[in-house]
């Protein structure tokens, strides 16, 4: 079979970044006892009342095809949840409902971009990214951010790279970095955005997820409106990772075409799902901060079980459910450190390699298990490395 040079040329030719996770994956399956600290998946479960709110949802009938652009009752919650939280008049004209985050991206750059058009990113950068620039012909590069500047792009970088691209996507909170991009950082972005005239795509799906400062949305911003899609998601706010329940904001005249695209691909998002949805946004932002304080309490254990010793360097997470760590201490790469990790202590992290090559030397922990072995993996994380430094 003769496959197009989109569809075989998503991952670049090379690793898609998940390799350890399989590896480990693996381990457990042939009866290993391992600690997972990979993926972003709560260690807690769909609350039940939201799942009840599913399954009277789908008793009732809300089984068949649902409105492709979303329910209207939805569009219109998340809305008024952009609206309070970022100061920008939304309505549902600007909101279409997607199957999950990743769907969102996908859309927004296929809205953005034409064959061959050249699409920023930030580097680190979620495994993804590249790969869905690719997969709708695009062509991705990325911008670094430097460790010691926090993981926080700069206006003369974006600027340096920016002559000829189309799009730029942006990630706050980050994963997997934890940076939180303040006003600063975000005026930078847009005043390269409007100086090369890009559609800014902006990730943000840990927006519930801050710990240190606030999260500002790019598109609150003067003139960022107009040239701006956001992402957004129930599966990190509200621990629905598996119901595939996310959104896609923009400016109205741009969202008719998206539901075009939309229309051709998923025709719609479970109607049962989307009920659960709009009864989880229901429970306001108080159950919002109950299902984002695991992290935020882990995150704090963490940087306990690592004071006084010089082998670890964390790099301040000011949000989201990752602790990136500086172990270039070691001598080793992330993917050597991560590999030998598994291998000797039984303990999973994605190697920094996995998100690009200025996480060189780190290591990505998911703080997505409880606390006592969270914060007993920590310590023997940090012993692990002070035996290699």
């Amino acid at each position: 079979m003769r496959l197009s040079n989109t569809i075989t040329t998503i991952t670049g030719g090379g690793s898609d970044g998940w390799d350890l996770f399989i590896k480990a994956r693996k381990m457990i399956s042939e009866g290993h006892d391992i600690t997972e600290l990979t993926i972003g998946e709560h260690d807690i479960k769909t609350d039940t009342r939201i799942l009840e709110a599913m399954h009277a949802a789908a008793l009732g009938g809300a089984t068949g095809y649902a409105m492709v652009p979303g329910i209207d009752d939805l569009r219109n919650a998340v809305a008024t949840r952009l609206t309070a939280r970022t100061g920008v008049p939304t309505t549902l004209d600007n909101v279409l409902i997607t199957a999950g985050g990743q769907a969102a991206l996908f859309a927004a750059f296929r809205a953005a971009l034409d064959e061959g058009d050249t699409a920023l990113y930030i580097n680190p950068y979620y495994a993804t990214y590249p790969g869905t620039i690719r997969s709708v012909g695009g062509v991705p590069k990325a911008v670094t951010a430097e460790a010691d500047n926090g993981f926080l792009p700069t206006f003369e970088a974006l600027d340096a790279a920016a002559t000829g691209a189309k799009a730029l996507l942006i990630n706050s909170p980050n994963n997997p970095t934890g940076a939180v991009y303040g006003r600063d950082t975000l005026e930078a972005i847009a005043a390269v955005a409007i100086k090369h005239d890009l559609i800014v795509i902006s990730d943000e799906v840990y927006d519930t997820q801050v710990w240190e400062g606030e999260h500002i949305s790019i598109r609150s911003l003067e003139g960022m409106a107009e040239r701006t899609f956001v992402v957004g998601s129930m599966s990190k706010s509200h621990a629905m990772t598996g119901s595939r329940v996310g959104w896609l904001v923009g400016p109205d005249e741009a969202m008719g075409h998206v539901l075009n695209l939309l229309t051709n691909t998923n025709y719609g998002v479970a109607g049962f799902t989307q009920r659960a949805a709009l009864f989880a946004l229901g429970l306001g932002e108080a159950f919002e901060s109950e299902i984002g304080a695991p992290f935020q309490r882990r995150r704090a254990l963490a940087q306990k079980a690592l004071e006084g010793q010089n082998a670890i360097r964390l790099s301040q997470p000011s949000g989201a459910m990752y602790l990136m760590l500086d172990i270039r201490a070691t001598g080793l790469s992330g993917d050597d450190f991560a590999d030998r990790l598994l291998m000797e202590r039984h303990i999973a992290v994605m190697p920094g390699e996995s998100f690009g090559d200025a996480a060189a030397g780190h290591v990505r922990i998911a703080m997505t298990i409880p606390d006592a072995p969270f914060e007993a993996a920590i310590k023997e994380i940090a012993a692990f490395t002070a035996s290699l430094a």
